[in-house]
């Protein structure tokens, strides 16, 4: 069955389900109509999986700066348009060659993670030298390498070779960095030698500037106007393949469900009309190859500004607590949680704590940019990650979704940050000393 037609049979369906029966809607803030159309247009065969850097990426930052602008947002300070447009540096390695102890390593004996446009190490003094044996635990050595910067010739034991596969594989495909204030490098060598006697080591990357957009809607507080509440998403995904058939990478869930939300968010609060703290609505791009919008976006407002940080990623599929339902993640982190359930008492809806702690997923969304700055800054989704088949695959289109369940999200996120935005909560602040900083190298 064709994509558009499989798509036109859900939205119908879903639609049927929620006029038809009758609905444990939480509320009627948001248009289930309104809700449909965004989703339908970014997850649309038309925009090609809105990768970075691609012209479809464009349309749908087109598409959102003119939800904005209808619903009445303002630009951000310092912005004269919607789009907040920024630079980051793409670095890919372009050539490596090395002989260690007298013996040239072959290609698929090499490894690096470079910040730095050229190498050339012909002494120990030139970088820090690691060894990873055997017994070694080769992932963590690694990650904290990344966590310190600096520079780095690692020799690895063969018995590490498919890790070192990986690891040299995803190196290979390039870094993307916002800048490049830390010059540093990871250098990998597959072989059996455990010290440096002599080293000739040469090595060149590709540095290009590359253009992304971020966009971001503002309605002004009424009172406590310094005061801002962050409703955010990010709507870049992963493109699309080579080849025939069904190729789009339409990122339905991932996260046209939380694009769609803050656009929908935006409207209901609008309307009403009646916010006392500033409200900021923002989709992020780049998220889906390490963050950037996010990050840049941080660096344009003081983070202590920020009461809150709703961050909605992948809401289109009930959760494992039933249609509608939410989780969060971090929820020890802050008291937002516990604030944000105190609206819902008496509803059909609750907040829940993430259920699966052991995928990271607190570090795993644009939350943690800001949680990193002591913002109070959490994901909020539905998606059964364990379960879900269609994650980061070309069937995470319109029709694998649960518009009526969506919409009782937005709803319940309506609902449940009312108290962030008429100021009557305030909710602790990320001990920024117990979130884990971001790697300086890649």
């Amino acid at each position: 069955m064709a994509k558009t037609t499989k798509t036109l049979i859900a939205t119908a369906l879903s639609f049927a389900l929620f006029t038809g029966a009758s609905s444990s809607a939480l509320a009627n803030n948001i248009s289930f109509d309104t809700m449909t159309k965004d989703i339908t247009f970014l997850a649309s065969d038309n925009l090609k999986g809105r990768a970075s850097f691609s012209p479809e990426i464009d349309k749908a930052a087109d598409y959102i700066s003119d939800r904005f602008k209808a619903i009445g947002l303002m630009p951000m300070a310092g912005e004269s348009s919607f789009k907040q447009t920024f630079e980051i540096t793409t670095i890919k390695p372009k050539s490596i060659a090395a002989a260690l102890n007298g013996k040239t390593l072959d290609e698929k004996s090499l490894g690096m993670a470079s910040t730095i446009a050229q190498i050339n190490w012909q002494s120990t003094n030139d970088f820090k030298t690691t060894v990873i044996g055997e017994q070694d635990d080769m992932r963590q050595i690694i990650r904290q390498m990344n966590n310190d910067g600096g520079k780095h010739l690692v020799l690895v034991n063969p018995k590490h070779a498919k890790m070192f596969a990986g690891y040299s594989g995803y190196f290979a495909r390039g870094l993307n960095k916002l800048n490049l204030d830390h010059q540093g490098a990871i250098v990998m060598l597959l072989t059996e030698e455990t010290s440096v006697n002599s080293i000739d080591l040469k090595a060149e990357t590709e540095i290009k500037k590359r253009e992304l957009t971020n966009v971001v809607g503002v309605l002004p507080g009424k009172e406590s106007k310094e005061e801002i509440v962050l409703y955010s998403a990010h709507y870049d995904h992963l493109g699309a393949g080579e080849g025939e058939g069904d190729v789009v990478y339409n990122g339905a869930d991932d996260d046209a469900s939380g694009t769609t939300a803050i656009m929908n968010l935006a409207e209901f609060f609008a309307k009403k009309g009646d916010n006392k703290r500033t409200l900021m609505f923002s989709a992020f791009t780049a998220e889906e190859i390490g963050g950037f919008g996010s990050r840049y976006f941080s660096q344009q407002l003081n983070p202590d500004d920020v009461v809150a940080m709703i961050n909605i990623e992948m809401i289109g599929k009930p959760s494992k607590f039933g249609p509608g339902r939410i989780w969060m993640t971090g929820m020890e982190r802050s008291s937002l949680g516990e604030e944000l359930n105190k609206r819902l008492t008496g509803t059909d809806g609750e907040i829940h704590a993430d259920p699966y702690p052991k995928q990271n997923l607190f570090y795993r969304s644009d939350n943690a940019t800001l949680a990193r700055l002591g913002v109070p800054a959490h994901s909020f989704s539905s998606t059964q990650l364990d379960k879900d088949q269609h994650y980061h695959k070309v069937t995470d289109d319109l029709a694998s979704l649960d518009l009526k369940s969506m919409h009782q999200v937005i709803e319940s996120l309506s609902i449940s940050t009312q108290g962030l935005v008429d100021g009557s909560i305030t909710p602790t602040r990320v001990d920024v000393s117990k979130v884990a900083g971001r790697g300086k190298i890649y």
